[in-house]
């Protein structure tokens, strides 16, 4: 009765971290045709709305809500047959790559890329994804201190390990909650679902369920790799949601914020000693 009960759990916990995190391209067409409709000058309305409070709850909940299943899912993930299956070992060790480092290397070349080949929207989607995962990581990086919670490896079976700001001097193996990498992936999944809904309004049904999907699985290979519990992942992307969300909200309606003034109004040129520049205008050259 008591395995019944565990797989119970492990199903329920699977399905919530798969459906979850689909919600987060309703939120961001949700936020976009709130933004269009109401008639108020960009820099008028406000950064957080009740509408974020309510998706904010339905993670929270969620993630409360797998904690009893946490140690479930971390031993069926850990059982022989999951461990030896070379292409789970394979593809688990690509999504780690794709979160961190990768995704800090895709925006910096977007964004040079951009600049270089005076595309504004490769810049504008290059600085903005990577100021995104920069803002969740600060965010995740307090949590982790804060909470101390030990990582599935050092125990299997015992995912309630927590302790007050032990994650501050304990080390990487008392930083599990949330996890850094999911966290990473879903800001990525979520500036860049915002950004293109502003250029092609009815492209999030098909980029969003891509983009997120990929980081779905970004948070799937480190539950396999015994990195991270469910929990762990589902507030990650929470975290890194919310953080590419406001991110884009953010600069689109302040287009005259300092970051962009400087950034994105960069032109890489040549210079004298045949190698290249940046010149700095005081403000985009582009309408945003």
């Amino acid at each position: 009765m008591h395995i019944l009960l565990r797989r119970q759990r492990a199903r329920i916990a699977t399905l919530l971290l798969a459906v979850v995190p689909t919600l987060a391209p309703a939120l961001s067409t949700a936020q976009q045709t709130q933004t269009d409709t109401t008639g108020v000058k960009p820099s008028q309305q406000p950064l957080f709305t009740s509408r974020d409070a309510i998706y904010a709850g339905a993670f929270t909940v969620a993630t409360i809500a797998l904690f009893p299943a946490d140690r479930s899912i971390a031993s069926r993930l850990q059982d022989k047959h999951n461990q030896s299956n070379r292409f789970f070992h394979h593809e688990a060790t690509n999504f780690r790559l794709v979160a961190q480092p990768g995704a800090f290397a895709i925006g910096g070349a977007l964004y040079l890329g951009g600049r270089l080949s005076h595309n504004e929207r490769m810049a504008d989607l290059g600085l903005h994804g990577t100021e995104a995962i920069l803002v969740g990581l600060t965010a995740t990086g307090i949590l982790k201190g804060i909470a101390g919670r030990a990582r599935p490896y050092k125990d299997v079976d015992n995912p309630h390990d927590f302790k007050l700001f032990r994650g501050f001097t304990g080390g990487s193996d008392y930083s599990s909650f949330p996890s850094g990498h999911t966290l990473t992936g879903f800001a990525a999944a979520s500036a860049v679902t915002a950004e293109t809904s502003r250029w092609w309004p009815h492209s999030t049904w098909y980029i969003g369920p891509v983009m997120y999907g990929g980081a779905s699985l970004i948070g799937l290979s480190r539950m396999y790799n015994n990195k991270h519990w469910a929990s762990d992942v589902m507030l990650g992307a929470a975290i890194g949601t919310f953080a590419g969300r406001k991110v884009v909200q953010y600069h689109h309606s302040h287009p005259k914020n300092r970051i962009d003034r400087w950034l994105l109004g960069a032109t890489i040129v040549p210079n004298s000693g045949g190698g290249l520049s940046f010149a700095f205008s005081a403000t985009p050259r582009f309408d945003k």
